[in-house]
């Protein structure tokens, strides 16, 4: 046979081949879009259709029962960024959102990096600091209510007494009650961070450390040099969670001070449930929905930004 007509020969059975390997990976394309169609169709439906309603509610008058409906037009905004109190409650969602983001990141890196050392006991120490955060926020701020309550009668006032301190009202003043919120909010989300930051420290070869000591490290240097680094990803997921939670908080604050006093622990998501289902501004409540949307997928979005920064610098 002809050399030429190797090289058709061979020519043809490439594009064989490649035709075979399209056909496959159209087969592969059409199998994976049916097994995540369910999870489209639930995407579509939880989210997607809610969404597009809650947009379209934002610009009329909808009171949640009658769908003789009005077009208002960016007035529902212009009342949001007019209440005084939406505005306080933003002011204090972001505030409560970055402290504890900050807050619980700086005191849980140390904790796991202490429950990863072996000594008597660990376990049950590791459990106990997990507990913690166990129960949900909202039962969270039922009993802290009362420990900090700014009665007499209160667990804290009633300690303070024993040494002669007059009752501290706590709850009932502004700047007490916002550091009550996020103290709490911080201790009770410090165990479970650090159990997720723990798992990442344990994935840790310890050839690392061992060459970082033959080399003369301090432990300093290596915290600095081995372990920080290699927690980057487990640090990128604890403030992306605690981000997003924090800028969607509603239960601690609510069942502690019910958004008091006055509005200086109010949270968006409390202010668009009471004008929303409260007073039947759904309108309103559809709008404040709608902004507050955008922003925490704004916030989110330059954290994780901020974070895969961090992250290449520390590579």
């Amino acid at each position: 046979m002809s050399e030429v007509a190797l090289t058709a020969a061979s020519s043809e059975e490439a594009r064989e081949y490649r035709k075979r390997k399209r056909a496959q990976g159209f087969r592969e394309d059409v199998t994976s879009f049916w097994f995540l169609l369910p999870i489209l169709a639930v995407f579509v439906v939880l989210f997607l259709v809610p969404l597009v309603q809650t947009l379209y509610f934002s610009f009329t008058d909808f009171n949640g029962y009658s769908m003789d409906l009005h077009w208002l037009g960016l007035e529902n905004y212009r009342k949001v960024f007019s209440d005084p109190s939406t505005l306080e409650g933003l002011g204090f969602t972001i505030l409560y959102a970055i402290v504890v983001m900050v807050g619980v990141t700086i005191f849980a890196i140390p904790l796991a990096v202490i429950l990863n050392k072996k000594f008597f006991g660990h376990n049950f120490v590791r459990s106990v600091f997990f507990f913690f955060s166990v129960p949900s926020l909202a039962i969270m701020g039922m009993v802290w209510k009362y420990i900090f309550s700014p009665m007499k009668t209160g667990v804290v006032n009633s300690v303070l007494s024993i040494f002669g301190i007059a009752p501290v009202p706590w709850l009932s003043n502004s700047g007490l009650a916002k550091f009550c919120v996020i103290f709490i909010a911080i201790w009770a989300q410090i165990g479970w961070h650090a159990t997720l930051y723990l798992a990442f420290l344990q994935s840790i070869p310890g050839d690392l450390y061992e060459q970082a000591t033959v080399d003369g490290a301090s432990p300093f240097q290596q915290f600095v040099h081995i372990t920080l680094p290699q927690l980057m990803p487990g640090i990128v997921t604890s403030t992306f969670l605690l981000m997003s939670g924090g800028l969607k908080v509603y239960d601690l604050p609510f069942t502690m001070t019910k958004g008091g006093p006055g509005y200086s622990t109010y949270t968006v998501t409390q202010s668009i449930i009471q004008q929303g289902i409260g007073q039947s501004q759904y309108g309103v409540g559809s709008a404040l929905a709608v902004l507050f949307f955008i922003a925490t997928t704004i916030v989110v979005l330059l954290q994780l930004w901020v974070s895969n920064i961090i992250s290449q610098r520390f590579e």
